[in-house]
């Protein structure tokens, strides 16, 4: 079986090569060439990518059998995550992997500015010696406003304290309690901008957030005070930050991200570049070896998890969140469970409820709608389908899913429930479980009729009138054919007195034996079921 072709469309470091491992076709092309990296797409299942290479729909069309985009870095601007959604196609990227890196680049503009290391640098090396015209201030009993506590937030918190300062922050998501475990005070904007010697932002760029700091939060800081952005461009309005900054209005800026990257002649960035109370650096948070090992290590591992199947948690298209371990073997069985659902519903699924009962219920199971919507459609639609468009398919259908958590389960410890509601009005439900110390994988119900048949590649399903001999019939005939019966499970009849068999066989039953065993036990449902994914 030919190995997975993971193509790597930019340079990265040796360590991402060496976690993809050596169950991996690796093939490298030049994605800034556009030329070249729409043929080598073409039999893809993975491309690895950092900014230069542009993941568009056009791109995305160009590899039919691409089940992941991972973009060793953290933003993804370079990435159509629609068209990848629609294709089926899992975008991950490295989120965390330069957030100590982000940090210290912001402690080290604060630093620059407070002592105008920059500046007396390129003093010095012009051959002065202007020790007086550096004259700068200390970090000591200062006061330290961020804007956005989340990870970098967190982090430059922790950084900064060190210098005996005083630190303010502006979160409307962060709560009180975790402010006063970060040691941080909570002030409103205006009040941060109002109080704080440093102002460093740290907010994801949104519509909301766009221009942000502008001519009416300049006029709150003090003179004295210092902004700094290493988080995304655009959030300062660059514009009112020249005015701030010429005028007197605050005492300079740091600035690592920019409207326009290079800042072009004609932008508002560019005259910042200029004025020497700015301290700039060419977009460097992610720029340094740890921060680009941990990202490109990051991805791999995603990529080798989305290529085994199985589900990446913080894939930016998929609605997964952390997967706790207790829940991640269920995984597997509901999207079993789905296939087999779809094996014997004798028409089109509208709702689906997806019950999950027992020990199970104290987690966060969201993942198994995902799970059970792709073992659904895994056999009747054309498509490839996958954790990431697998809801599209249920939308588009029409289907209407719900997700039912209850701690009462009498029979088993952990149980998942499928009961769908047909187009012919019928319900159809399949129960499943994950059996002893082994977790193995068990159908335990199908529509009220109680069995537990391990869940295996080839299964037949049949109900008939109970009668002595039944088992016989469809045992010889499958000896006859050389077809073993690996497993068999009889459930005790219903109130009509019809029973129903599971059947689980070494190898698939052709169509014309299946037929005649239908009529020789007089089936009124009859399926073979051929599971995928073993």
């Amino acid at each position: 079986m030919p190995q997975p072709v993971v193509l790597i469309a930019e340079e990265l470091s040796p360590a991402t090569i060496d976690a993809l491992g050596p169950d991996f076709e690796i093939r490298s092309v030049d994605g800034a060439d556009r030329a070249a990296l729409l043929p080598a797409l073409a039999d893809a299942h993975a491309v690895l990518i950092r900014s230069a290479t542009k993941m568009d729909a056009e791109a995305i069309a160009a590899a039919p059998s691409l089940k992941v985009i991972a973009r060793a870095g953290v933003g993804l601007d370079n990435v159509d995550i629609k068209a990848a959604t629609a294709a089926g196609v899992m975008v991950v990227n490295a989120p965390t992997s330069n957030i100590i890196s982000a940090a210290e680049l912001t402690v080290g503009h604060i630093l620059s500015l407070a002592r105008h290391i920059p500046a007396a640098h390129a003093s010095l090396a012009a051959g002065a010696w202007k020790r007086s015209s550096f004259t700068g201030t200390e970090l000591f009993e200062k006061t330290v406003g961020i804007i956005g506590l989340g990870r970098i937030g967190a982090l430059i918190a922790a950084r900064v304290q060190a210098f005996g300062v005083n630190v303010v922050a502006y979160d409307p998501y962060v709560t009180p309690t975790r402010a006063q475990q970060l040691g941080v005070t909570l002030l409103s904007l205006d009040d941060l901008l109002t109080q704080s010697d440093f102002v460093t932002i740290h907010m994801p760029k949104t519509p909301e957030t766009t221009g942000m700091i502008g001519a009416e939060q300049f006029a709150r800081m003090k003179k004295s005070a210092y902004v700094v952005n290493v988080a995304r461009g655009g959030l300062i309005d660059e514009e009112a930050l020249y005015t701030a900054l010429t005028t007197g209005e605050i005492a300079g800026a740091g600035l690592d991200v920019f409207t326009s990257e290079p800042p072009k002649e004609d932008g508002t960035a560019f005259p910042l570049l200029s004025l020497p109370n700015v301290v700039v650096t060419p977009h460097l948070g992610a720029s340094t070896d740890e921060a680009q090992e941990k990202a490109g290590v990051s991805v791999a591992k995603s990529v080798k998890l989305a290529l085994e199947g199985d589900l990446v948690p913080d894939a930016v298209n998929v609605a997964g969140g952390v997967i706790d371990p207790f829940v991640r073997p269920g995984i597997a069985l509901v999207e079993q469970l789905g296939q087999i659902f779809t094996g014997l519903a004798p028409s089109a699924l509208t709702s689906l409820d997806i019950e999950v009962r027992g020990e199970l219920a104290d987690y966060d199971v969201s993942v198994y709608r995902l799970a059970a919507l792709k073992g659904i459609f895994t056999n009747i639609v054309s498509e490839n389908v996958s954790y990431v468009n697998a809801p599209l398919f249920a939308e588009q259908r029409g289907i209407e899913t719900r997700l039912i958590v209850e701690s009462e389960s009498p029979l088993y410890r952990n149980i998942t429930i499928l009961r769908g509601t047909l187009s012919d009005g019928s319900v159809l439900t399949v129960e499943g479980t994950l059996a002893g110390t082994r977790m193995v994988p068990k159908v335990v119900g199908i529509n009220g009729y109680e069995v537990e048949v391990p869940i295996e590649r080839h299964h037949v399903v049949m109900r008939y009138a109970d009668r002595p001999g039944i088992v016989a019939i469809y045992g010889q005939k499958l000896g006859e054919a050389g077809i073993n019966i690996a497993g068999l499970q009889v459930a005790r009849p219903d109130a009509s007195g019809r029973a129903l068999s599971v059947l689980t066989v070494d190898s698939p039953v052709p169509d014309h034996l299946l037929d005649e065993m239908r009529e020789a036990v007089a089936a009124d449902l009859f399926r073979q079921i051929e599971l995928t994914g073993f």
